[in-house]
């Protein structure tokens, strides 16, 4: 059923990366004046097979969850959060609202897996389950529960490119989340839990202790099974998290470009990276939140982030700060005259 995770994925066109190049080189400034931006822009022509480069089509979804790990005190807020920040966001009053408005940005939230339904027009309900069980007894989900929430990642993108997006923002909103984020990332890049364990909503320094020690005592219990990215991601992720592998995977075997979030987003990433290497080249990577373990993350991976501005929030908000970057990008690259255009001459 989740065969379609193997799909090849079409590399960015390299031919309109180089004539992309050969524009910023004719351009009415100084050969890299504009520094990473004429990169972005070079990257997003061979994304879009253009020398006139576009962000203007930016479809946002938020895919929301709880988690069973929540019972063993890793977060600082309490589990039914999560239900009432799902109402934040379909009643337009969350930080993701705010800046999806000022990029006219098509906003939508999903239900892939709250322990509560909410009869709410605006919320999309694709649930996979009531929640995820407590991974540090059990797998955090069955594997027709992981095909499920894999899938409803696919089919938003599925409705992204209906609307001809010409970027796709995945968020997260889910209490207990960055546990299960931590325990991916330990597992898959066999780091210590102390080291990529962070605050989350907000734990003091003993509290982080906590989390650290329940997350490395899951990781233990279930070593033996934890031998596939897919694995993993079933044995101690979350609905949200896997939502968000499955719609990164779909976008680069659409050629639609991802704009990767925060920790949480750059460990979904990380995932589908593993599973298919190619997708990294449809990626982009907003920022590099205060989250303790993301710096870490980010550098394995091997990305520089467009920005770092000490955030923390998640669900997406980071993304959406740094896609006027983007924009102004392709932008400058479109629309600046040649020197010839200008009647400049350079010798």
């Amino acid at each position: 059923m989740i065969n379609w995770l193997n799909t090849p994925i079409t590399a960015p066109n390299a031919e309109f990366f180089a004539l992309a190049q050969s524009r910023q080189a004719q351009l009415t400034k100084p050969l890299g004046a504009l520094g990473e931006l004429e990169t972005l822009a070079m990257r997003v022509s061979a994304m879009q097979k253009t020398v006139h480069p576009a962000i203007e089509k930016v479809c946002v979804c938020i895919f929301a969850s709880d988690h069973g790990i929540v019972a063993e005190g890793v977060s600082a807020f309490p589990q039914t959060v999560t239900v009432e920040m799902v109402k934040n966001f379909a009643a337009g009053g969350a930080a993701m609202n705010v800046l999806s408005r000022y990029l006219h940005a098509d906003f939508e939230v999903v239900d892939v897996g709250l322990l509560k339904t909410l009869a709410l027009e605006t919320v999309r309900v694709d649930k996979t389950a009531c929640g995820t069980a407590n991974f540090l007894y059990h797998a955090a989900m069955t594997e027709l529960e992981l095909q499920h929430a894999l899938t409803a990642g696919k089919t938003a993108v599925q409705r992204a490119c209906e609307k001809k997006a010409h970027l796709f923002i995945g968020g997260e909103m889910g209490i207990g989340n960055t546990s299960s984020a931590t325990a991916i990332a330990c597992a898959l890049l066999k780091q210590r839990t102390d080291i990529l364990t962070g605050a989350g909503t907000g734990l003091d320094s003993q509290a982080i202790i906590h989390k650290s020690q329940v997350i490395q005592a899951a990781l233990d219990k279930h070593r033996a099974v934890l031998t596939t990215p897919l694995a993993v991601l079933q044995t101690v992720g979350g609905f949200e998290i896997a939502a968000l592998v499955g719609a990164y995977l779909f976008a680069a075997q659409q050629r639609l470009p991802v704009l990767v979030d925060g920790f949480i987003a750059t460990v979904a990433s990380l995932v589908a990276i593993k599973i298919n290497p190619q997708a990294q080249a449809w990626f982009f990577y907003a920022h590099q939140s205060n989250e303790q373990g993301h710096a870490k993350v980010l550098a394995m991976l091997q990305v520089k982030p467009l920005l770092n501005l000490a955030m923390r929030l998640g669900e997406g908000s980071g993304a959406l700060i740094a896609v006027p970057l983007l924009q102004m990008a392709c932008r400058l690259q479109s629309q600046m005259a040649t020197f010839a255009q200008a009647h400049i001459t350079t010798t």
